[in-house]
């Protein structure tokens, strides 16, 4: 990495937005406020150590914000921040580049199948089915 890179703020924030697990946690609280076990779920296949990690992580950044409704027993809700929501034009750029060429990827194509022929098919599409406000669902199942 030379000095040019290092000083870079797209390089910084493309180290922070490629850690595995970000963008998915990003683009579920896109679709508004979660408690931690209801965004683990809705991640889907991200270990409560990760999530942990992660939201931290994105807290530090001022991308998170958490809410804690009660200290005992301990509820907490996690939501964007105006800077995290501001990702939301960076998820729908994936979502749109992988609809537009991602056509061959096996993930893809079973969720193509699936929509066609009216089933549910894919890793996550027992728990929650695709949906419209859902982008990357088909890059999500590639994890």
């Amino acid at each position: 990495m030379n000095e040019e890179t290092a000083s870079c703020p797209a390089y910084d924030a493309i180290q922070v937005l490629q850690e595995k697990w970000v963008l998915h946690i990003v683009r579920t609280l896109l679709d508004g406020p979660r408690g931690f076990n209801e965004l683990g779920r809705e991640v889907g296949g991200c270990n409560p150590t990760t999530l942990t990690q992660r939201l931290v992580l994105l807290e530090g950044m001022k991308l998170v914000h958490k809410n804690i409704q009660s200290r005992a027993p301990l509820r907490c809700t996690y939501e964007l921040s105006p800077a995290g929501r501001a990702l939301e034009d960076v998820v729908a750029a994936i979502d749109d580049w992988a609809r537009n060429y991602m056509a061959d990827c096996r993930c893809h194509a079973e969720n193509q199948a699936a929509d066609a022929d009216g089933t549910q098919r894919g890793r996550q599409a027992a728990s929650r089915p695709e949906t419209p406000s859902r982008p990357l669902q088909a890059a999500a199942n590639a994890d």
